[in-house]
């Protein structure tokens, strides 16, 4: 039997696309606990208040929520304990110089494994501001009430 090469997002940060504009995406390792791995496995993590930084010349997720293993003992992990990024030095250098530019930010978007790792779906995005969001409630609203007339006519077309 082959490998299994489905890349399916154990957790995604839905919010994210909403709050921000993402203008490039980055793939990155995670470096990860034995018992942090086996809690994603279980899809028990939360990217919500999460985001990346480089420090040191090193790239790190902060407030990466992952649950204790239900099933650890007392070499469970520290469910908020900043996780280190494997990038190449040239992706870190390319992410400081656009971290330090106004307005962006590194925001996590979904954690899934390929191949066996951990992977991080990293943005670099921009706030959007309300009238922004005003504006995409209302497109996403307008194609709703599309869709549902489309429906309508069909079903009354049968």
């Amino acid at each position: 039997m082959g490998k299994k090469t489905g890349i399916k997002p154990v957790i995604e940060n839905r919010r994210a696309r909403f709050e921000y504009h993402i203008k490039e995406n980055f793939e990155a390792g995670l470096v990860l606990a034995g018992t942090e791995v086996k809690s994603l496995r279980a899809g028990k993590g939360n990217l919500k208040d999460a985001y990346a930084t480089i420090r040191d010349g090193e790239a790190w997720i902060i407030n990466f929520h992952i649950s204790p293993y239900e099933k650890g003992n007392q070499f469970n992990h520290d469910p908020l304990r900043p996780k280190k990024l494997l990038l190449h030095r040239q992706e870190i250098n390319r992410l400081l110089g656009l971290q330090k530019e106004k307005g962006y930010t590194l925001i996590p978007l979904k954690i899934y494994f390929k191949e066996g790792r951990a992977k991080v779906d990293l943005a670099v995005a921009v706030g959007k501001k309300l009238y922004d969001k005003r504006e995409d409630m209302a497109e996403r609203d307008a194609n709703r009430t599309i869709a549902r007339a489309i429906r309508e006519r069909d079903k009354s077309q049968l």
